[in-house]
């Protein structure tokens, strides 16, 4: 809240509150030196006392200001006031002319500028008057002196006011631009997290549910004819859901998946190698591959969450929907990358048909990556996967690829920087 709205102040040197203090103190001072000399010159008679009487008046006036309610019609009223007694003194005794100085001060702290204004060309008439008075005959100076005085003072602090106000627009409209930029990331950072979310959970535990299903309607053929078997795939389900749970768990906390707890060299490795045997329980027949070549190396667990999540996603587009019959997963070491290879002869798709604008015909095969769904798929179930590729490998400093054609499978790749910071500050 401004000091004109606690207040009622409206003047232009309202802002300056340290100033109240040096002009009582200034204009109690020359209202006791203008009474003393006036004493001095005309003696302890009754217009003395009548002008002691006025000088205490106008000082008690004068003094009294900060203790006045704070109502909009009250600078007003002590304007007039001590404006009235000063002048009353001014005629009966030209030496008060001098309490001109801090009373045009006060009223330009108390009223606007237009008032304030007309007030203090009053005063300087009244000074003139005054000074003519004592003076011997008609002196030039007496009349152009306080009003060039009054003048250049009120434009000074004038010009002083219109730059405080220009300068508080613009720290307001900074603030505003502040507080905007503010709402603007935190809107930013929640889209982004939301995406990553849902990211995470298309990749994770979408890919699970969706083997469980596949899982659970082998259990069912198998039921009668094949007893043991059933009992495995419902043994797998059950395994497959539990890690969903934990993974469910860990993309929330974005803590990378509990296969890859521990940070060894072989962790990688080994959750890559499970994921492609637990995958070919439900491949339906499907030969899944994996290999590995170069020395396993520690990969930074959001690294590593990324590749185990886009290897989970391209090994269940290839199975369900690219109706792929071999499917191999391949992991690379090299001295400054890790790489990721997942390979299919499925039934691929046209890179630069709709399929790459996100707008594929219904049953068009991009194997779930693209923008939109494929094969029975909706965009709603489907719509994260090249998308969600790309935008984690990116996020992590890395780079995500796919290559395929129609009749002639697909080739997900997905590399990682080994060498400085890549992925240790990444979500995974």
């Amino acid at each position: 809240m401004s000091v004109s709205d606690q207040t009622g102040l409206r003047g232009i040197l309202a802002p300056v509150a340290s100033l109240d203090r040096w002009l009582q103190i200034v204009f109690l001072a020359l209202l006791a030196t203008s009474a003393v000399r006036y004493l001095e010159r005309h003696g302890f008679g009754p217009d003395g006392v009548l002008v002691l009487a006025g000088a205490a008046l106008l000082a008690i006036a004068y003094s009294v200001r900060p203790l006045l309610p704070t109502r909009a019609w009250w600078p007003t009223a002590w304007v007039v006031t001590v404006t009235v007694l000063w002048a009353l003194l001014t005629l009966a005794a030209p030496s008060f002319a001098w309490c001109a100085v801090p009373l045009g001060f006060a009223v330009l702290q108390v009223l606007p500028f237009r008032g304030a204004v007309v007030v203090v060309v009053l005063m300087t008439g009244l000074v003139t008057v005054a000074e003519l008075r004592i003076a011997d005959g008609v002196d030039p100076t007496v009349i152009a002196g306080p009003i060039g005085i009054a003048v250049v003072t009120v434009l000074v602090y004038r010009a002083l006011q219109r730059e405080s106000a220009e300068r508080q627009r613009l720290l307001d409209e900074l603030t505003d631009a502040q507080d905007e930029l503010l709402q603007a990331q935190h809107r930013a950072g929640a889209l982004a997290e939301r995406e990553r979310l849902s990211r995470e959970i298309h990749d994770s535990v979408g890919q699970q549910l969706s083997s469980i299903n596949l899982l659970l309607q082998a259990a069912e053929q198998d039921w009668s004819s094949r007893p043991d078997a059933a009992r495995g795939h419902v043994h797998t389900a059950a395994a497959t859901a539990r890690e969903g749970l934990d993974e469910v768990r860990r993309v929330v906390r974005d803590l990378a998946p509990a296969s890859l707890e521990g940070g060894s060299a072989e962790a990688l490795p080994d959750a890559l190698e499970r994921l492609v045997a637990d995958a070919a329980a439900t491949g339906d027949g499907a030969a899944l591959e994996f290999h590995r070549h170069g020395d396993a190396r520690a990969v930074p667990a959001a690294v590593a969450g990324a590749l185990l999540r886009s290897a989970r996603g391209a090994l269940a587009n290839a199975l369900e929907h690219a109706r792929a019959r071999r499917v191999v997963v391949s992991l690379t070491f090299q001295p400054d990358e890790v790489r990721l290879d997942v390979r299919d002869d499925g039934v691929g798709f046209d890179q630069s048909g709709p399929s790459r604008r996100g707008a594929p015909e219904r049953g068009q095969t991009e194997r779930g990556l693209g923008e939109r769904g494929l094969g029975e798929r909706g965009p709603a179930e489907r719509g994260h996967g090249l998308r969600g590729l790309r935008d984690r490998a990116q996020e992590l400093g890395g780079r995500a690829e796919i290559e395929s054609s129609p009749g002639e499978g697909t080739t997900v790749s997905v590399a990682f920087p080994l060498t400085g910071d890549s992925g240790e500050g990444g979500a995974s």
